[in-house]
């Protein structure tokens, strides 16, 4: 964070910044040493870049590989993007908060974040991107197995629970506490271990990534040791199963695996249908209606859900469903 620290001071106008502050905090922001001025940067670099992240990689996600039919399932919410982007906006500040200790205690050299690869080698830096990834995917999921407890989970974690079927932007729809607690493995690792700088910086960046492409609904893999986004769907549905983040090897330790059932393996990305596909059923359940929508006609959408053709759609408003929809989930 440190190198961040930098060129957000240099170049990216921090100094510029600070010269603007009353003279009474003048000894506070002046110096870029100075503690006050390096916790006050490091949350605003923190939260600068979180929603970057968010809305940069939800976007492209959400516009190439979220699966649109999901805004059609019987337990897609009213407004349910706008609610999702509304909770993890008002959350960042507050995450960004409590997190900066551990950024500052960075910058202070407190870590065993280091800077040249020959310190350890090569062998031991790529190592230690497999013991980071291994170290926070055991972490993160005691922590987020935690969270269902009775205790904590009503105060806790249950807001991210109320998009039974996520969007993309439902990847850090999170009580700001929630979403603190399961990043605590990826600052941890590196007061324990050593670990590149660089490297450190593209794993957190990867990560954030794989935390969105786990809520986009796209199903690329059956592999049973990868938690994919077929997994962690089903830990939406269905609460208490497939805690993981990378992987399901945690789930199979803790008795808290479910292998995702065939309407997953139906729906496989490379599988969806092609968009002229859609089109043409559409055209043709229109048509065997004579041009009109009866509730009859359905419209498949995965995860077993239906909706009538013409009876909801793809856009995040509130819509009306018929009760013979509700029970296709």
């Amino acid at each position: 964070m440190d190198i961040i620290l930098k060129v957000a001071d240099q170049y990216g106008g921090l100094d510029r910044f600070y010269a603007h502050f009353p003279s009474i905090l003048e000894p506070y922001v002046s110096s870029r040493d100075h503690a006050f001025r390096q916790c006050l940067s490091l949350w605003l670099i923190a939260l600068v870049g979180v929603n970057i992240l968010y809305f940069l990689f939800s976007t492209i996600s959400y516009y190439t590989l979220f699966d649109q039919r999901i805004l059609k399932h019987p337990k897609y919410l009213p407004n349910q993007i706008r609610r999702e982007i509304a909770l993890s906006v008002t959350s960042f500040p507050i995450t960004a908060a409590v997190t900066v200790p551990w950024f500052f205690a960075e910058v202070r050299g407190y870590s065993k974040l280091y800077y040249h690869v020959d310190d350890f080698g090569w062998p031991y830096a790529l190592a230690s991107v497999l013991g980071f990834l291994a170290f926070t995917d055991c972490g993160i999921y005691w922590i987020h197995r935690a969270e269902h407890h009775p205790m904590l989970y009503g105060w806790l974690h249950k807001q991210h629970h109320a998009w039974k079927v996520s969007t993309p932007y439902a990847s850090f729809a999170f009580h700001p506490l929630d979403g603190y607690f399961q990043s605590i493995p990826y600052h941890l690792f590196v007061f324990l271990f050593p670990m590149h700088v660089y490297a450190y910086l593209a794993a957190f960046v990867v990560v954030q990534i794989w935390t969105i492409s786990i809520h986009d609904g796209a199903y690329f893999t059956q592999h049973p040791a990868i938690n994919s986004s077929a997994h962690h769907t089903v830990h939406h549905l269905e609460f208490n199963y497939n805690y993981g983040q990378y992987t399901t090897f945690w789930d199979r330790i803790g008795g808290s695996y479910k292998r995702p059932d065939a309407q997953f393996e139906n729906d496989m990305f490379f599988d969806r249908p092609a968009v002229h596909d859609k089109v043409d059923d559409l055209k043709h359940a229109l048509s065997s209606t004579g041009g009109k929508t009866t509730g009859t006609a359905k419209a498949t959408v995965p995860l077993g859900g239906a909706v009538p053709v013409g009876g909801g759609g793809g856009g995040d408003g509130p819509r009306k469903r018929k009760p013979a929809a509700a029970k296709a989930d």
